[in-house]
């Protein structure tokens, strides 16, 4: 059991520290770009548009007004807000009731049999198609992936975009949660009261505007400024401005100046665990074995008294 699964199991979850990544998740092809024949989580327009045509559930996670201007023909709209818990500090996690989060989930239409691909808007948004991605990768479903370059280049590949809200398709999925790609405050906390953070036993991104890393606190945190040890690195930077993401190695390599290694454990943070989960989707794509995504992120760490959940502004 490697140290985040220590942690885990000190917050009352199971983890196998020593897990190699899943057979298949691997999918880039060496040469900078996406292999189409893995089982994805980051897919090309030209492979979504294939998923789709075969009876994959395409989800639209714009903001309502993007999605009423214009969508993809057959996608649902999903709004991550739906499955967070309740209460400012808690908003980040997924809602603790299993019922709340069955409910929302069928109400997308989500098989566990069929493909899920989804789409955002990575030039505007804020990462909402990987916190999708992330979220029902938690809640079970093996094959979901996020369109790289969103809905924009879905359209441009050749998708029908209408205004037109079809109904979701039948649901047939049954949630159990997994513990592969989330974190949670006590494990957490003990890794950066403990010094693996600080260590570099354990890689900690801060995923936020370098602004917020510095300790301006515009998304209602409580407190400004970043958990100590963690390693800066605006998930923004990981795409080109056009919204896609960047060549293999150009990816690997912000992520070794930050001391990530494709083997090493790392935690991902943001405001409130939609940046971040982003963020873990993508190092997920990479072959990156063992990432997590802190859902609560700064919302609920810095809630917390100072003594406990330190911040640095430096």
């Amino acid at each position: 059991m490697g140290l985040i699964g220590v942690a885990l199991a000190c917050g009352h979850a199971v983890y196998r520290g020593d897990r190699a990544p899943p057979e298949g998740q691997r999918v880039t092809d060496g040469d900078g770009g996406l292999d189409p024949s893995a089982a994805p989580w980051v897919v090309d327009a030209q492979r979504a548009l294939v998923d789709v045509g075969e009876g994959a559930l395409l989800l639209d996670a714009r903001a309502a007004d993007q999605y009423a201007a214009g969508h993809v023909e057959g996608a649902v709209a999903v709004q991550w807000q739906l499955f967070s818990a309740e209460g400012d500090i808690e908003r980040g996690r997924l809602h603790p009731d299993d019922a709340v989060l069955q409910a929302a989930v069928d109400g997308l239409g989500v098989r566990g049999d069929t493909p899920v691909r989804v789409v955002g808007d990575p030039v505007l948004g804020w990462g909402e198609d990987g916190r999708i991605v992330w979220m029902l990768r938690t809640l079970g479903h093996d094959d979901v992936a996020l369109v790289d370059g969103g809905h924009a280049a879905l359209a441009a590949a050749g998708a029908a975009v209408v205004t037109a809200v079809a109904p979701a398709p039948t649901a047939d999925f049954t949630i159990q949660r997994r513990d592969d790609w989330s974190i949670e405050t006590p494990a957490l906390r003990a890794l950066v009261a403990d010094g693996a953070v600080q260590r570099g036993d354990v890689v900690l991104i801060d995923a936020r505007e370098a602004r917020e890393y510095a300790g301006e606190t515009p998304y209602g945190e409580r407190r400004g400024g970043h958990v100590p040890g963690a390693a800066h690195l605006h998930y923004r930077d990981l795409l080109t401005p056009q919204g896609f993401l960047r060549p293999v190695a150009e990816l690997q390599s912000l992520l070794a100046e930050r001391g990530a290694q494709p083997a090493a454990p790392i935690v991902v943070y943001c405001t409130g665990g939609v940046r971040s989960g982003w963020f873990v989707a993508a190092l997920s794509a990479l072959g990156y074995a063992d990432v997590r995504n802190y859902p609560g992120s700064m919302w609920a760490w810095a809630a917390g008294p100072p003594e406990a959940f330190p911040l640095e502004t430096d």
